[in-house]
């Protein structure tokens, strides 16, 4: 049976000018338990539960309380929704914090006046956005509610502009309180209505790029693993053969499948440690961790994650060199091997963790990573950086690093040993070296013939001064001291370099 419609009635005078001198604001700190008091008692939810970010308004007049407004995070996964915005699920996942629910809308009882929530709708509406902004630092692009329709018809969202996608499937988020979300009938669709708060922000938020001052979403959010189980197996088999120190009380989580969880959770971004480590862990599928031979909780049937303390004894006890050489290896069996003619060699200080610090090898075409050097103790890079170049194969390539690697040492390692070349920069406060190559470039003719500037000889013609018989011409093999480029002469040159 159809519900009835309630008539349409005119305010009154008194009613008109409580709309006209309506005010909504956001409620203070000390007004949230007032605030949340009321929808558990006047809201047919009872409730006033809410997650993530969230914004709560009330509209007065002479200071009067009238209704009430909670808006919070958006729903993970709304068919409905994303349909709409025809988004994919991973710019669902990175970008769903530009949408936010309202998630509770109560008139206050002896407040029902006739347009009174068109009235409050429309002026949260106008600085939703700019309000979650400051509170948030990120806009809103996009709004959505859900509307129980054996209570209510939705008539103030539809007056107020919003669309209504359909009706929900009847699923509601639930968590089982160790990080792991799930869904679980309630039985009750809802409509689902949905309203865009600036001209084109479906296109945007379904466009390659965001517009700039909603990108920022995308940066904070948290890194997912999307490794395949194919990819992880293949990951494990070079992982297997570093040899277990922990005690066999330890070994829920093999230490091969704890070292792929590093390595996947590095590749997608995570960089401060154990924490986030196993924050990271709570995001993998129970077939990601199954994949990684992690054992069964007995109670739940769930594959348990590991905590941080697990993260900190794995990487504390690990061997570097080990690793290192396992996940090369993995890496060149996915790409082959590394193209790349020039090599990067440069350090950096890890931000969160005090006093570490790495030098790092990378291949200049491909980015590939080739290996990685810790600084010792009360050292720097620079002896740092000639151990991993014992370890890179260099023969043939170009290696550049920073001014800091400037050193005869270095460049004797690379051209004579690794039989490579080198590009070192030189800044002004090298200033020996930086005069020594002021003068080579402008003070000294560079010409085939020392008489170039005499020009009282004929064209073509060679002067010969008299010279030291053992001093080369050009075209002459190299004497000892000098460089050559050639592979051959770097095999059999003695290791010397240009002072400087």
């Amino acid at each position: 049976m159809e519900k009835p419609r309630p008539r349409f009635r005119r305010p009154t005078l008194d009613e008109q000018q409580v709309l006209d001198q309506l005010e909504v604001r956001l409620i203070t700190p000390e007004e949230q338990a007032r605030f949340d008091a009321l929808l558990v008692e006047h809201h047919y939810l009872h409730s006033a539960l809410a997650v993530g970010e969230q914004m709560r308004y009330v509209a007065t007049f002479e200071g009067q309380w009238l209704g009430l407004a909670l808006w919070a995070a958006a729903a993970l996964h709304l068919r409905g929704r994303d349909q709409y915005i025809g988004w994919s699920e991973e710019q669902r996942r990175t970008r769903l914090p530009l949408v936010c629910n309202n998630t509770r809308l109560l008139i206050l009882p002896e407040c029902h006046y006739p347009n009174l929530v068109s009235r409050l709708m429309k002026r949260m509406l106008a600085r939703l956005s700019e309000d979650w902004q400051a509170r948030w630092k990120h806009p809103i692009a996009l709004v959505e509610t859900f509307v129980d329709p054996q209570l209510f018809q939705g008539t103030a969202y539809k007056v107020s502009g919003w669309s209504k996608l359909g009706a929900t499937a009847g699923f509601g988020r639930n968590g089982d309180g160790e990080g792991q979300d799930y869904y679980v009938a309630h039985g009750r669709p809802k409509q689902l209505w949905v309203k865009a708060l600036t001209p084109g922000a479906l296109k945007q938020l379904c466009a390659p790029t965001l517009p700039e001052a909603w990108a920022v979403v995308e940066e904070k959010a948290a890194p997912r693993c999307r490794a395949k189980v194919p990819q992880i197996r293949s990951l494990l088999e070079h992982l297997r053969a570093l040899p277990e120190f922990r005690r066999k009380q330890s070994l829920a989580y093999p230490l091969s499948g704890l070292l792929a969880l590093v390595a996947m959770a590095t590749v997608c971004g995570v960089v401060r440690g154990q924490r986030d480590l196993a924050a990271f862990a709570r995001t993998l599928s129970q077939g990601q961790l199954r994949a990684l031979n992690f054992r069964q909780d007995r109670r739940t049937r769930r594959i348990r994650c590991p905590d941080e303390t697990t993260f900190h004894r794995v990487l504390t006890g690990v061997q570097a060199g080990l690793l290192e050489r396992a996940l090369l290896a993995w890496q060149e069996q996915l790409l082959g091997p590394a193209p790349d003619t020039v090599i990067i060699v440069d350090g950096k200080k890890l931000r969160h963790a005090q006093g570490v610090e790495l030098v790092s090898a990378i291949g200049a075409q491909s980015g590939r990573w080739l290996g990685t050097v810790c600084t010792e103790a009360e050292s720097n890079e620079i002896p740092a950086a000639r151990a991993l170049l014992q370890k890179v194969d260099v023969v043939g390539k170009t290696v550049l690093a920073d001014a800091l690697h400037t050193q005869l040492e270095t460049a004797q390692q690379i051209l004579f040993e690794g039989g490579g070349d080198f590009i070192f920069t030189v800044k002004d406060n090298q200033k020996t070296l930086h005069l020594t190559l002021a003068k080579l470039l402008t003070e000294q003719p560079f010409s085939p013939s020392a008489d170039a500037a005499d020009a009282s000889l004929p064209t073509g013609a060679q002067s010969w001064s008299p010279r030291n018989p053992g001093a080369p011409e050009p075209g002459d093999d190299p004497a000892d001291g000098l460089l050559s480029g050639s592979p051959a002469d770097r095999q059999t040159a003695p290791a010397c370099a240009p002072q400087g």
